[in-house]
């Protein structure tokens, strides 16, 4: 049987969160009964070619937790769902995030059923670990030849969704020393994939015993990962919801 994808689910953020409702579209797009369950699930994209795409594991758990905790975006369970290009259910995720150390390899096939989730409303967050770089770009070129990863504007809503990062992501890990960098593609205006580079944004939403990261590093890591799913869920900068949205962001 032939497979047709959905287009991907999308939070409609104004009326469906003041519900408290994810706005997945749930039964009228014929998704599963455990994708229709109230509540955004994180998604971990799996992929090839023997890197680490499962570094990181507290990451998206803590990430879940925070955007619990300080927004009014329902989250239907904490801990992350593993989903490959090729899945059945890779549709049913608005958001994808991507991390690791090393070398990420795509068949031809996951390649362009990644592409097409994308050009259809999907979103890639991808955040290098310090050694996925030179493959990631790779598989960009891969999906998109005729594209090309660019820096995102200091003013993109990205950086300011939820708080505010007037000087782009924020540097949670030294290595080399260079400055943090976020990439992107767009389609017709649309961030579809955001790349974070030399900034080690999972790293920082990890445990505090993992990295001994400082608390003030971990929270600029959780404002930024916040942003990146606000944006994801609306193409947009989203309404102050808390009071500590509007305190100044670190950036």
């Amino acid at each position: 049987m032939k497979r047709i994808d959905r287009p991907p689910a999308r939070l409609r953020w104004g009326g469906l969160l003041l519900l408290g409702m994810v706005g997945s579209l749930g039964a009228s797009c014929g998704m599963s009964a455990d994708a229709t369950q109230p509540g955004l699930k994180l998604a971990r994209l799996k992929y090839g070619g023997g890197g680490d795409w499962y570094s990181n594991p507290t990451s998206l758990p803590n990430l879940a937790q925070a955007l619990e905790q300080r927004t009014s975006i329902p989250i239907a369970q904490e801990s992350e769902v593993h989903v490959a290009p090729l899945d059945e259910e890779l549709f049913d995720y608005p958001l994808l995030y991507m991390n690791g150390h090393g070398q990420v390899r795509l068949t031809d096939g996951e390649a362009e059923r990644l592409r097409r989730y994308l050009l259809a409303g999907g979103f890639l967050f991808a955040d290098d670990n310090y050694g996925m770089d030179p493959s990631f770009r790779a598989t960009m070129r891969q999906l998109f030849p005729e594209r090309e990863l660019v820096a995102v504007p200091f003013d993109h809503p990205v950086y300011h969704a939820y708080y505010d990062f007037p000087n782009g992501p924020p540097k949670i890990h030294e290595h080399d020393g260079r400055p943090p960098q976020g990439l992107g593609l767009f389609d017709r205006g649309r961030l579809m994939v955001f790349y974070t580079y030399e900034s080690d944004i999972g790293d920082g939403l990890e445990d505090p015993d993992v990295h001994d990261d400082p608390p003030e590093k971990r929270e600029a890591a959780l404002r930024m990962a916040i942003n990146v799913v606000v944006y994801a869920l609306t193409g947009e900068a989203g309404p102050r919801i808390e009071s500590a949205a509007a305190e100044e962001g670190t950036g």
